[in-house]
């Protein structure tokens, strides 16, 4: 049980342009993984389980997706007539009416969600990364520190090569942040954020509003940086299953990965750990007389007919007699016809590859078709 109430804002909108192809049309948030969740399943799953029941989620653009995901946040049960789950769209911060720039002049747009709140304390959510974090006892290691900041940290990043964004921090006996290095490339074994914080809902709207009032547009660069030696700023670590998506390479490996049993324990069946996510009610599997499948993760309503191998695909995933698919990631809705041999390929959702199509890319390079595609 949490020793105080708190609430978690998740930025959906963030890391956009990372990953271009995969967020044309969507937001980060809602970007597919594992088969059958979006990556904001993380950030609420971690949060709910914690017993939080205030979760606002912060968009800026292409939300519709997110939006159609989350619904009212029954399936995580967040549908409540108070608090509960609350998305904020895109909004001006000046009379010629741009949207917010960045993460600052979002927070300070949504100034009123925590001035009006009864929470004590803040957890702020990236939907950049794959983890499954137990929040309760980062939440409450917080609250009996007393520190100003925690940040929530690791030296475990799995795919760490495709980091070249990060912030590597250094830590005295008592996990107090000494040094802070922003936007280099991730150094293996070091301390490494994991772009989640826990802060006071006084202390944030002080600091945001100071801030803005300065034109400042970073929390780590021009709140957390400067701050390191006049506030006790923290760092908790996280020691478990962190991949980061910030490449079509990351998202590639990150999501293959899972085909190793154990990184699927770690990430998706911890005890007492689950994942939650939107419900879709669907046939199971069904395979064919003919088909052939090795080491794949295969969601429900999927009929395969033909060969699957060392693939992750998701809900209604259709593989015809005679196609062959192997080392690829499939998303919802997608038809393989007959004769078609696809290798190294991320297929977005609502796709047809037509008969006797020949596909290839490179585990270095996979080949990403682009949503509601005929090839």
């Amino acid at each position: 049980m949490l020793k105080s109430k708190t609430m978690a804002v998740i930025f959906a909108n963030m890391h956009d342009e990372k990953i271009s192809s995969l967020t044309s049309r969507r937001s980060m948030g809602s970007v597919p993984v594992c088969g059958r969740y979006r990556l904001i399943d993380f950030c609420l799953s971690s949060a709910v389980r914690a017993g939080i029941s205030q979760v606002a989620v912060i968009t800026k653009s292409n939300y519709r997706s997110l939006m159609d995901h989350l619904g009212n946040g029954r399936d995580w049960d967040l549908a409540r007539k108070r608090e509960g789950l609350t998305i904020y769209p895109p909004f001006s911060i000046s009379n010629s009416g741009s949207v917010y720039a960045n993460r600052i002049d979002a927070l300070f747009g949504v100034m009123e969600l925590f001035t009006d709140s009864s929470a004590d304390y803040v957890v702020l959510f990236d939907c950049d990364q794959m983890a499954n974090v137990d929040l309760e006892p980062f939440v409450n290691k917080h609250i009996e520190s007393g520190a100003d900041i925690t940040m929530l940290c690791t030296d475990e990043l799995k795919f760490g090569e495709y980091v070249t964004d990060c912030s590597i921090i250094d830590v005295d006996e008592n996990d107090r942040i000494t040094s802070m290095r922003i936007g280099i490339p991730y150094e293996q074994g070091r301390l490494t954020t994991m772009n989640t914080c826990i802060v006071s809902r006084r202390l944030l709207i002080e600091l945001i509003t100071d801030a803005h009032s300065k034109m400042k547009n970073s929390v780590e660069r021009d709140i957390i940086f400067p701050n390191l030696e006049k506030m006790d700023i923290r760092a908790d670590r996280y020691h478990g299953f962190v991949s980061r998506i910030c490449s079509i390479q990351s998202y590639y490996e990150s999501n293959m990965s899972l085909l190793d049993s154990d990184n699927l324990r770690e990430l998706l069946y911890k005890p007492g750990a689950t994942v939650y996510t939107k419900i879709h009610d669907d046939a199971p599997v069904r395979y064919g007389l003919d088909s052939k499948v090795v080491n794949s993760l295969i969601a429900d309503g999927c009929v395969i007919e033909g060969e699957v191998r060392n693939c992750i695909l998701f809900r209604g995933v259709h593989i015809d007699k005679g196609a062959v698919v192997e080392n690829s990631i499939i998303m919802q809705n997608t038809a393989v016809r007959s004769g078609s041999r696809l290798s190294y390929v991320i297929s977005d959702k609502n796709i047809v590859i037509s008969e006797k199509r020949t596909l290839m890319g490179y585990q270095s390079y996979p080949l990403y078709i682009e949503k509601d595609s005929v090839v």
